[in-house]
């Protein structure tokens, strides 16, 4: 386990790192998520093995820190993103990110150029959602934090994500859910569709991305992964490393 000190009272991001060539490629999770349980069997499959890889949890969620003042909006995500890479002295990275950490990377590719060379967007979050939808529609933040809400959400989303989301900072998965809701300004779609390094979405088969088609024909290569839902590395492991090796030698 790697870090990062991202803020001066000592924050601390932290990461999995895998050696090898670069470009370093960075693997980011969705929300209440972290990278080393999603990305672990595909990173090292032998199609995508071989490049320094860091599976790195965003602020607030896995093996990274949960301060509890902190905004958790998508750009202090990126921001303090980026302080951590550069600590880690990368540049240009590949970055692999899903759901929540797929609009944190078009966030990042959009405000940090320099830091990304090729997106793979994994279903990820591309526009806001409706006030009446999500964790803010149903809970105010005291709600959340210290009241039922959390232990509600926990047993709402299964064991499976509950395994990873009891993991994440109260605040944290609180604040990120609310301003991912929100979105970005610009939005997070229309910032990908003015970036300019080569950017890959892939999708279950079975539900193709709203503007499929813009996206496209702004240059973003849509690719659907058979025998997959949200979470396409983990339900389809080799369909995923296929679309993301193929994506990244285009």
């Amino acid at each position: 386990m790697r870090g990062a000190q991202v803020r001066p009272d000592g924050t601390t991001i932290r990461w999995v790192e895998l050696p090898g060539i670069e470009p370093t490629r960075v693997y980011l999770h969705g929300l209440g998520a972290t990278s080393p349980a999603y990305y672990t069997t595909v990173a090292t499959n032998p199609a995508l093995a071989g490049r320094r890889s860091l599976l790195l949890d965003l602020l607030g969620h896995g093996i990274s820190d949960r301060p509890a003042d902190a905004s958790y909006t998508l750009e202090e995500h990126a921001d303090l993103l980026a302080v951590a890479l550069t600590a880690a002295e990368v540049s240009g990275a590949e970055v692999i990110a899903h759901s929540m950490g797929g609009a944190v990377a078009i966030v990042l590719a959009a405000r940090h150029p320099h830091l990304v060379s090729a997106l793979v967007l994994v279903d990820a979050t591309l526009d806001p959602q409706p006030p009446d939808v999500g964790i803010r529609a149903r809970y105010t933040e005291e709600q959340f934090v210290n009241g039922d809400g959390r232990v509600e959400t926990l047993t709402r989303v299964g064991a499976a994500w509950a395994a990873t989301m009891r993991l994440t900072g109260a605040e944290a998965l609180y604040r990120t859910a609310a301003h991912l809701g929100r979105g970005t300004t610009p939005t997070m779609r229309e910032l990908l569709l003015d970036l300019p390094m080569p950017r890959t979405y892939l999708h279950p088969a079975d539900s193709e991305p709203v503007g499929a088609r813009a996206l496209t024909d702004a240059g973003v290569r849509v690719v659907a992964v058979p025998d997959a839902g949200h979470n396409i590395m983990l339900d389809n492991p080799d369909g995923f490393v296929a679309a993301a090796a193929t994506a990244l030698r285009a």
